[in-house]
C-alpha cells in the first residue's frame, strides 16, 4: 500500500513500538481493569503522536545529509514531497494533539511524555553521535514506554522485567547499529579509498566483532532476566501459575531468529518492520501471546 508523502512523514509503522506500552497490563495482570485499559489507550496515543513529531523534526534536521543517502534520499522532507513548512506544522499538531492526550491519561503520564520528548531532543542534538551512549538512550525510550504503561498509570513494575525491558531494548539498539555498520561497508565497497564517503561518527566508532560482543551480552542477560522474572515468587503469586517459564522458548526463539536474520538477511536496521515482515518472528510471537494468555488465565482451553 502506498501512503502519502504527508502520512509516510509521521511512520506510522514505527508506532508498533508503543507496545511496550501495553506490557504494564499483561504482565501486572490488569486486562479486565476497564479504567486501567482506557488509561493505558490514552498514554499509546499520546506516545504514537509524539514520536511522530520527533521523527517529522528529525528529518527536517538531517535532510540535507539525507539527501546523499542511498535510501534516505527518497524521504519525503529530503525528496522534496513535503515541504519544510508542512513538516513543522505537522510535528507541532502531533505533539500538541499527543500532549493532550497524555494529559487525559494523568499528570505522571504527561511527565513521562515530556521526559521521553526531551531524550529524543538530546539524543538528536549530542548524545546519538556518542557511542554506547547513543543505544543506551534508543533502550531509555523504550523504558519510558514501559514506565507508561505502569508506573504513570499505577500499576507497580516488577524489577526483573524492567531489567528484561532493559536488555532487550539494548539488543534492539545494537543489532540495529550493527545492520548500519554492515549496510554503509556493503553501499561503498565498490568505490575507491578516496572516494567512499566517511561512515557517520559513531558508527566510525564500532566494529561489527565489538557489536557482535554487546549482542551477545545483552541477549543472554534478556533470557536470563526474563527467566528469573518467571520464577520469581511474586509473579507466580500475581498470576497464579508456577508456569510461565514455558514461555521461555519463545524467547529464546525470537532471539535466535533476530540475530539469524540479521546475519544473514540484511535486515535489523529497522526492528519495527523485521518484526513484522518475517513469517517465523510473527508466529514466533503469535504463539507466546496466545501461550502467556492462557497460562494467567485469559484464556480458557
Amino acid at each position: 500500500m502506498i501512503y502519502p508523502a504527508w502520512l509516510r512523514l509521521l511512520r506510522p509503522h514505527q508506532w508498533t513500538k508503543n507496545a511496550f506500552i501495553l506490557a504494564g497490563l499483561v504482565f501486572g495482570n490488569k486486562l479486565l481493569d476497564s479504567q486501567l485499559v482506557m488509561r493505558t489507550g490514552l498514554a499509546l496515543v499520546a506516545f504514537c503522536l509524539v514520536a511522530s513529531a520527533i521523527y517529522v523534526l528529525n528529518d527536517y534536521l538531517d535532510r540535507e545529509a539525507d539527501r546523499q543517502h542511498p535510501r534516505k534520499r527518497h524521504r519525503p522532507l529530503a525528496s522534496g514531497a513535503v515541504s519544510p513548512t508542512l513538516g513543522l506544522l505537522l510535528a507541532l499538531g502531533c505533539l500538541s494533539v499527543g500532549s493532550a492526550f497524555a494529559w487525559q491519561a494523568g499528570e505522571r503520564v504527561l511527565g513521562v511524555v515530556a521526559a521521553y520528548l526531551l531524550l529524543n531532543l538530546s539524543y538528536s542534538w549530542r548524545l546519538k553521535h556518542i557511542a554506547v551512549l547513543d543505544v543506551f538512550c534508543i533502550a531509555a525510550g523504550f523504558m519510558l514506554r514501559i514506565l507508561a504503561g505502569t508506573w504513570a498509570i499505577g500499576i507497580p513494575p516488577s524489577g526483573w522485567l524492567l531489567l528484561t525491558g532493559m536488555f532487550f531494548t539494548l539488543f534492539l539498539g545494537f543489532a540495529k547499529r550493527r545492520a548500519e555498520w554492515v549496510d554503509h561497508a556493503d553501499h561503498t565497497h565498490h568505490l575507491a579509498a578516496d572516494q567512499q564517503p566517511a561512515r557517520r561518527k559513531v558508527l566510525a566508532a564500532y566494529s561489527t566483532p565489538l557489536l557482535d560482543s554487546f549482542l551477545a551480552i545483552t541477549a543472554t542477560s534478556t533470557v536470563l532476566s526474563y527467566g528469573l522474572y518467571t520464577l520469581d515468587s511474586s509473579t507466580i503469586a500475581l498470576h497464579g501459575s508456577p508456569y510461565l517459564i514455558a514461555t521461555l522458548p519463545f524467547v529464546l526463539f525470537a532471539l535466535f531468529r533476530y540475530l539469524l536474520i540479521l546475519h544473514t538477511g540484511g535486515k535489523g536496521e529497522n526492528p519495527s518492520k523485521d518484526l513484522f515482515t518475517d513469517r517465523p518472528l510473527l508466529l514466533c510471537g503469535a504463539g507466546y501471546v496466545t501461550l502467556l494468555l492462557i497460562l494467567i488465565g485469559k484464556i480458557h482451553v
